[in-house]
């Protein structure tokens, strides 16, 4: 069996941790990394897995799953760096590395890390949490067909999963990677508009959290564009298209656009800031 050490054990390394073993991997092969002692022992109490060290991680693991935060990653590197010279026959070095760094290409691990080290970089999104994270992928210049089947099974078990150049990622970053906290931030505006026109935030966040899953599920099921089922709720000179109008009018649908551009423009800014150059414009 393929070990898999997953390094940074945050939200999202333990909801891939906990997706990884419902998916039926065992905990033998599955290890992480944790600053922090009480909360590495709480882990592997919860879902007896081994917590160790960078050093160690590196040398037991077939894949490494880096989770950290992207600031935290120069010293991650620093650690990685000597202990990935293992070679196997073909004279490669041994090893994966999967990147769930926001921003980070895959031209700052393979710069750090010894030539010819296979990179694959993710961007995942929190509904990781739930088993409903939505995925992107991108291989590196060495990460290998195989490779990048092997992530995709790793991250299916916690969610749905695409393949995209990497010049697509910052936007990916924009669009997914932060798709849920535009989700939440109109959910949060529209029970407080509930509130306004008199219904109680109780009853106004449980009409509008529904709503959101009963519209999810019926977009997850649409052939046709999202148009399609916002007009077949629309009635001529109905509520609906007064509220749309007021939405048109207060200019929602552009400030969205822009939102994203923001997003992605400080997703390319993160990437710049370790040196990287062109990096992110291989596609």
């Amino acid at each position: 069996m393929t070990k898999i050490a997953v390094l940074g054990a945050g939200k999202i390394g333990e909801a891939l941790l906990s997706g990884l073993l419902t998916a039926g991997r065992r905990a033998a092969d599955l290890l992480f990394t944790e600053r922090h002692p009480q909360r590495a022992a709480e882990l592997t109490e919860r879902y007896g897995v081994r917590s160790v060290d960078v050093p160690a991680a590196a040398e037991e693991a077939d894949v490494l799953v880096v989770a950290v935060k992207p600031q935290d990653i120069e010293p991650l590197l620093d650690e990685l760096e000597p202990r990935l010279a293992r070679r196997d026959a073909a004279g490669l070095p041994r090893g994966l590395v999967v990147s769930l760094c926001a921003g980070l290409p895959t031209g700052l691990f393979e710069s750090r890390l010894p030539e010819g080290t296979s990179v694959v970089r993710v961007m995942p999104n929190t509904p990781m949490l739930v088993g409903e994270a939505m995925s992107v992928i991108s291989a590196g210049r060495h990460a290998t067909e195989e490779q990048l089947d092997l992530v995709e099974e790793l991250l299916g078990s916690v969610g749905k999963v695409r393949r995209a150049p990497e010049g697509q990622q910052d936007a990916v970053t924009a669009l997914s990677g932060s798709g849920p906290a535009y989700f939440f931030y109109l959910v949060e505006a529209m029970i407080d508009a509930g509130i306004l026109v008199g219904i109680p935030r109780a009853m106004a966040a449980d009409l509008i959290v529904q709503s959101a899953v009963g519209a999810a599920t019926m977009l997850r099921g649409a052939e046709g564009h999202p148009v399609m089922l916002r007009e077949a709720v629309t009635s001529p000179a109905g509520t609906t298209i007064a509220a749309i109008r007021e939405l048109e009018k207060h200019g929602v649908r552009a400030a969205l656009l822009d939102a994203i551009e923001a997003a992605r423009d400080r997703s390319v800014e993160l990437g710049r800031a370790h040196d990287i150059g062109s990096a992110t414009d291989r596609a």
